[in-house]
C-alpha cells in the first residue's frame, strides 16, 4: 500500500489493485532514523492494525509504503507493542 500522508487522524490508502480504504491512526515511532505509523481501517475490525513506513518519494512527497523486511517489520512492531500497552490492548489485536 502507498499513498501520500494526509497528516491527519485519518488516512485514505490505495492498495496494488486500486483499492481505496480508509484508517485512523494509532500511533507513530522513529526508530532507526525512520518513521512508522500504526493504522487501524474504519471499515473492517478494530482489533487489527496495520504498520507502514514513511517514505519520501523523488519529488519530496511523504508516502506510506508496506516493510518488506521481516526483521525490520518484528522490530517496529514489538517496539509498538511496548510503547503503546497501555494505550490498545495489541496482544489481542495480534492474536486474531
Amino acid at each position: 500500500m502507498s499513498e501520500n500522508i494526509e497528516r491527519e487522524n485519518i488516512f485514505t490508502l490505495t492498495d496494488e489493485e486500486g483499492n481505496e480504504s480508509e484508517f485512523e491512526l494509532l500511533g507513530e515511532l522513529n526508530l532507526d532514523d525512520n518513521t512508522y505509523l500504526a493504522l487501524i481501517p474504519l471499515d473492517g475490525d478494530e482489533d487489527e492494525y496495520v504498520i507502514l513506513k514513511v517514505e519520501v518519494d523523488e519529488n519530496g512527497d511523504e508516502l506510506l509504503v508496506t516493510i518488506d523486511d521481516d526483521d525490520e517489520f518484528d522490530r517496529v512492531a514489538d517496539t509498538f507493542e511496548d510503547t503503546f500497552m497501555g494505550e490498545i490492548d495489541l496482544d489481542e489485536a495480534i492474536e486474531e
